[in-house]
């Protein structure tokens, strides 16, 4: 782990770099409070930021980038705040989605959606639904997400299966938990990144993120750039990744 991160310079070897970054989007309510703003305008720089970062990633070669957008924690936030975060989220879908298409972006997202206001819900179903084809980068949103709600929900379709003797118990494995997992067909995050200077996972990919290489960086996200996303994949670079073993293993 680290909260040192220096740009790429010069890498024309991809092999090192990481296939999958995943991104706790951390201090838009402190960039604000530090320029005497409404925490209302620190997250609307933030949603200026993840359009800067979705273009880097592309241009950088990320393959996959996860978001965690609101956690099934944010719920205990003020409700004046979460109606704000959750028009954020509408006008980016509406405002963005025809441009993420075009740049050949697909949206995938993740998180429970029961409970969600009818024209939320369509507006996330919209998005995966014309994106589908698209290859270039997957955008992965965590939205009303939880890590261990997600590992539960997986856990009680294979108990569901079990008493409906659909399985066998001694046929549960890490593999076959995983499949039931929100989005078993994306790979795990290479680096997890956290802004803001805070180092925890907040239960987000705790299961995926056995493996992942995790970097800590004190900017607030609302100042998070290209060159801050360099940064973090040239510290992954340095990493020597063993995946539990001896030898270092290349690739994802």
């Amino acid at each position: 782990m680290s909260n040192a991160a220096a740009p790429l310079q010069g890498r024309s070897d991809s092999s090192d770099l990481p296939l999958h970054v995943a991104i706790i989007m951390d201090g838009n309510g402190r960039w604000a409070a530090a320029r005497g703003l409404p925490r209302a305008e620190g997250h609307r720089r933030g949603v200026e930021a993840l359009r800067r970062v979705v273009r880097a990633a592309r241009e950088l070669g990320v393959q996959y980038l996860t978001i965690f957008s609101f956690s099934s924690e944010n719920w205990s936030r003020p409700a004046s705040e979460i109606v704000d975060l959750f028009g954020l989220l509408r006008r980016f879908i509406r405002n963005d989605l025809a441009s993420l298409h075009r740049d050949g972006v697909r949206v995938r997202v993740i998180g429970e959606r029961e409970g969600l206001e009818p024209d939320l819900c369509a507006l996330l179903t919209e998005a995966e639904e014309l994106t589908r084809g698209n290859s270039k980068l997957h955008l992965v949103v965590a939205f009303n997400y939880g890590s261990r709600k997600e590992i539960a929900n997986a856990a009680q379709r294979l108990a569901r299966e079990v008493a409906e003797g659909k399985r066998d118990w001694s046929s549960i494995d890490p593999d076959a938990l995983g499949r039931y997992l929100d989005a078993p067909e994306i790979p795990d995050p290479d680096l997890i990144i956290r802004t803001s200077g805070e180092q925890r996972l907040s239960n987000f990919l705790m299961w995926q993120a056995a493996y992942s290489e995790l970097v800590f960086v004190p900017i607030h996200w609302p100042d998070f750039d290209k060159a801050a996303l360099e940064g973090a994949m040239a510290e992954y670079s340095r990493r020597e990744r063993r995946f539990g073993g001896l030898a270092a293993k290349t690739g994802s």
